[in-house]
Order: C-alpha cells, then structure tokens, then sequence
C-alpha cells in the first residue's frame, strides 16, 4: 500500500473541539447557546438515524437542538408552515430538512423557504448560486462537499493547477463539490452516466471525487499514481463474517486504489465523520452572523 490514509475521523474530531471551545466562550460571554432545528418528515430509518447522529453532535458541543419530527403524509402548506415559525423563532440559528422527502412534496419549495441565514445545510438555491458566481461567496456550503475540500486541504493536497475529477452530479455532493473545486482553482471534469471512456477520464485526475453511488465502481488501474481520492460513497457489501451480514465500502475499490494512490479516504471513517462537522461549524457561523 503506497497511499497515505486521510483520518476523517481524526480530522472531524478536530473541527469538533475547535467548534466546541468556541461555543463555550461565547456563553461563558453571555451569549445565547447556537440552536439547529431538526425537521425529519416520515419514518425512514436512515434518515431517523442521521438526525439522531445531528442531535447528539449538538449536545456533545454544547449547541441547542430542536427536532420537529412530522408525519409522512403531512401536507405541503402545513410543512411550510412550520419552516416558516423556525425562520421567525430566534432561539433557532439552523434549519436543517432531512432529504430525501416524501414525493408528494415539493422539496425545492421548502429549501427556498428557509432563509439564507438559517440554510446551514447550504442547500438554498441562494447559497447554491452564489457558489456558482465568481467573486461571490455563500454564506454556507454544504456540509459534505465542505468537509470534502477540508480533508484535501488538512492532508496537504496541491488542488490549485489540479486535474481534478468529480464522478457524479448530484446537487447535494457532486456538483457543490465541482463548484469549491473550481473556486480553488483546479480543472474540474464532472463524470456521470453519459460519460463516455469514464476509465480514460479518471485517469488523467490528480484528484478524484467519488460520489456516484456504485459499489467500488472506481477500479486500481483507473488510478494515476500518487493521485489524491476523497470516496463520498457508501454502499452495503455482502460479508458473511460480519454479524449483520454485510460491510460497508465506497464507490472506490479501496484495495486495489490504495496501492497506487498517493492519498485515499478510507469508507467508514473518511468523508461521513466530516460530514456532521461542517454542519455544526455552520450552525455556529449561522449564531455568529444572526447574534454577533
């Protein structure tokens, strides 16, 4: 194995802390705790499992939470409703809708509902654009794409000048990350499922961004050497000698891609662990910018 691990569960482990202390010496000022609010709509258990993940980052760090859970079928304007009263409600700095929503709802609408000081997710069409803008910047990026570009940056990977490659086109991960990937100056190709020769395209990349949501899609000889790979994906593999029967890989073949990369995320404890930070180093900027 030649590429060099990125701990993303070191690296969130230190975000944390410095978002922790942060948040002491505002209250020990008299300041008013950063409060999220959580709104989790229906009854999926991944979804129920990442708010719970949320909730207890806020009580470890010592931020407010506030969680809204909501039947499946709640209506469109009752939904709005409620993002409405959280815009309004001081003690709320973040909004966070867990995604995905029920189909009978209109998603765009809610997100464009919560105000650009609130979207700690980063998911505002506002944000978005903004990101899209040369010379402009967000008031917040999303959460994973963010941690995304920290990880490349604590482990002191060159971006600016860079070949870099995005698989997938997501508006949660792959496009926000194209778009940082840009305002950091690299030369960005987003592969998706139209690309053609994606092995040829992915060669040529110093760094590659995965987040296509196939299994150990990215194989060793697509590899340049002593490239740099940030794998967003998580898929369950089948595993026999693993109790609950399954283990979890990304969207790279960790095995064959780690003895020719030069940097690697490992899948768990790479990009996810990031994931929660950024959110809670935004709900903090979110108290800043509304209570400073």
């Amino acid at each position: 194995m030649t590429a060099k691990i990125i701990d993303g569960k070191a690296i969130a482990q230190e975000v944390r802390n410095e978002v922790k202390e942060k948040v002491t010496k505002r209250v020990a000022a008299g300041k008013p705790m950063p409060g999220l609010a959580t709104v989790l709509v229906g009854e999926r258990v991944d979804s129920a499992a990442y708010v719970r993940m949320k909730q207890k980052a806020c009580a470890d760090l010592g931020m407010t939470s506030f969680h809204h859970p909501l039947p499946a079928d709640i209506s469109q304007d009752d939904l709005e409703k409620l993002i409405k009263e959280l815009n309004a409600d001081p003690k709320v700095n973040g909004i966070l809708v867990q995604l995905p929503l029920p189909s009978h709802l209109d998603e765009e609408r809610v997100l464009q509902l919560i105000s650009i000081e609130k979207d700690v997710d980063g998911f505002s069409p506002i944000n978005i654009g903004r990101l899209a803008q040369k010379g402009r910047e967000p008031l917040f990026v999303p959460c994973t794409p963010y941690g995304t570009i920290y990880l490349l940056k604590k482990a002191g990977v060159e971006i600016s000048g860079a070949n870099a490659v995005v698989l997938g086109r997501s508006n949660i991960v792959g496009m926000p990350a194209a778009l940082l990937l840009v305002k950091e100056n690299a030369t960005v190709t987003i592969v998706h499922s139209r690309t053609k020769n994606i092995e040829e395209v992915v060669r040529n990349a110093d760094i590659i961004i995965a987040a296509i949501g196939m299994m150990e899609f990215v194989r060793g000889d697509w590899v340049k050497p002593g490239a740099a790979i940030i794998d967003v994906g998580i898929n369950e593999k089948p595993d026999a000698t693993k109790k609950r029967g399954y283990r979890l890989v990304g969207d790279v073949n960790y095995e064959e891609a780690a003895e020719v990369a030069g940097f690697i995320t490992p899948v768990p404890g790479g990009v996810g662990p990031m994931t929660i930070a950024m959110l809670m180093a935004n709900t903090l900027r979110a108290a800043e910018i509304q209570q400073d």
